[in-house]
């Protein structure tokens, strides 16, 4: 697959979990992320070019609430290494500003850093 992404990503030392808002179901956990954009690590494959309510718990020294709550549209999805396991890329569709810069807070503190 080509790589379009205009936005480096950044793999996270901290892998937050992520739910479906609607169906309080947890679907994976975050691998790496930026402001417009996530991969999830998830046990299902996932149906691409859906849309979906996540919400994504962070921790204490991110913010005083549990979850950043966002929507996001399945880009792509295939089999991890590991077969029993599926990545799932996510475009962030709509998110409030509070909460991205709460995403930018987690790139800053839990990012592997490029040198």
């Amino acid at each position: 697959m080509e790589d379009r992404r205009k936005v480096k990503r950044r793999h996270l030392l901290y892998y937050g979990r992520i739910y479906d808002e609607t169906a309080q179901k947890l679907l994976g956990y975050l691998v790496d992320i930026t402001e417009s954009g996530f991969m999830l690590l998830g046990e299902e494959p996932f149906p691409v070019e859906e849309i979906r309510r996540f919400k994504l718990e962070v921790t204490d020294d991110v913010a005083e609430r549990p979850y950043i709550n966002f929507t996001a549209k399945s880009i792509w999805c295939e089999p991890d290494i590991d077969p029993a396991h599926f990545n799932v890329g996510f475009e962030i569709t709509e998110i409030k500003p509070t909460d991205k810069e709460l995403i930018l807070t987690i790139i800053e503190k839990y990012g592997f850093r490029d040198n």
